[in-house]
């Protein structure tokens, strides 16, 4: 059976800012398919960033059922997170999608999975994917200096990004993101 694999998709959050990138390859089994996909999107009036890592049916389908939870609590993150969460967890149809998904909007950042967790990071970054330890990492590293060398949310999105690209064979340096604040 063809798998496809990997993505990396890093939010952070830094001096009133919210960002969220997602790289743009995707792989079947040993090779590139597609270098330009996207896997960062806004939803809800563009009010809201949706990121997500797994299988592409599958997170549309959850985004589509995050912003029918937007829609119902009046663009309320957490409380539409939680439901969509429980729903994901307890619906016979979601629980087999098999996808993660980070959303962002201009004051948060939460990890959304199917086990039924919402998280929101304490340290202002959060990323899933096969990437995701080495851009978390790099994140965390850059925002630690990123007064001292004048950098930019974006600018602290991009470097990260590029430094999981080079170590994570299912990740590349084509990047989408979406900036709020």
């Amino acid at each position: 059976m063809m798998n496809f694999h990997g993505t990396t998709i890093l939010a952070v959050t830094f001096n009133g800012k919210v960002a969220i990138a997602g790289d743009g390859q995707v792989t079947l089994n040993n090779s590139v398919v597609k270098h330009h996909a996207r896997k960062v999107r806004r939803i809800y009036n563009d009010l809201i960033a949706v990121g997500f890592a797994g299988a592409t049916a599958d997170a549309l389908t959850l985004t589509e059922k995050l912003e029918k939870k937007l829609e119902r609590y009046n663009g309320n993150l957490i409380r539409s997170a939680v439901e969509l969460a429980r729903d994901w967890r307890t619906d016979k149809y979601l629980r087999r999608l098999e996808a993660m998904m980070i959303a962002v909007d201009a004051s948060q950042m939460l990890l959304i999975s199917g086990n039924g967790d919402v998280i929101e990071p304490d340290e202002g970054v959060i990323a899933i994917g096969s990437g995701g330890i080495a851009a978390h990492a790099a994140a965390t590293a850059l925002l630690k200096h990123a007064d001292a060398l004048k950098l930019s949310v974006r600018e602290i999105l991009e470097e990260s990004m590029k430094i999981a690209a080079n170590v994570c064979v299912f990740t590349n340096d084509v990047i989408c993101i979406e900036e709020f604040g």
